[in-house]
């Protein structure tokens, strides 16, 4: 059982990749992602870059993320994901996604300062510091007028 969000990411992406054969995934832009020397886009930069992976790529994902050669245009590019950074990953084939929304920066930082420092368990930082929204996920009837 996966005991973090990466490792969770992780298990589902493998997952995915079993059984549909290839996956998708959304990167957010940070400074910690490379993607070659091509970079963000500037729309990428706003709304995250989507990458294919399938079972015929040669890649490997260790603690930190996924490292591999992608191909953009006929350009090969050697790109390093960190984990933390994959924010959606999905399989249209199988009509599923995984989100895994990323703390805001300043968010990560003071967090990290916080943990590192001993003085603050994750779990109370984050509901101290984070603007959280509750959402009900439960399914309503919709009211549609009889035809």
């Amino acid at each position: 059982m996966p005991s973090t969000i990466e490792e969770l990411k992780k298990t589902i992406f493998y997952e995915m990749l079993d059984l549909a054969g290839r996956v998708f995934i959304v990167v957010r832009h940070s400074a910690e992602v490379m993607i070659g020397t091509r970079g963000f886009t500037e729309e990428e930069r706003k709304n995250g870059i989507v990458l294919v992976f399938n079972r015929k790529m040669n890649f490997s994902w260790d603690d930190r993320g996924i490292a591999t050669t992608l191909v953009f245009g006929a350009v090969p590019q050697k790109c390093f994901i960190p984990a933390e950074d994959i924010v959606v990953i999905y399989s249209p084939e199988l009509n599923a996604q995984f989100m895994a929304a990323p703390l805001p920066q300043e968010e990560t930082s003071e967090l990290e300062k916080n943990i590192g420092d001993g003085k603050q368990e994750r779990k109370s930082s984050l509901s101290e510091n984070s603007k959280v929204v509750k959402v009900d996920f439960q399914k309503k009837r919709s009211r549609m007028p009889k035809q």
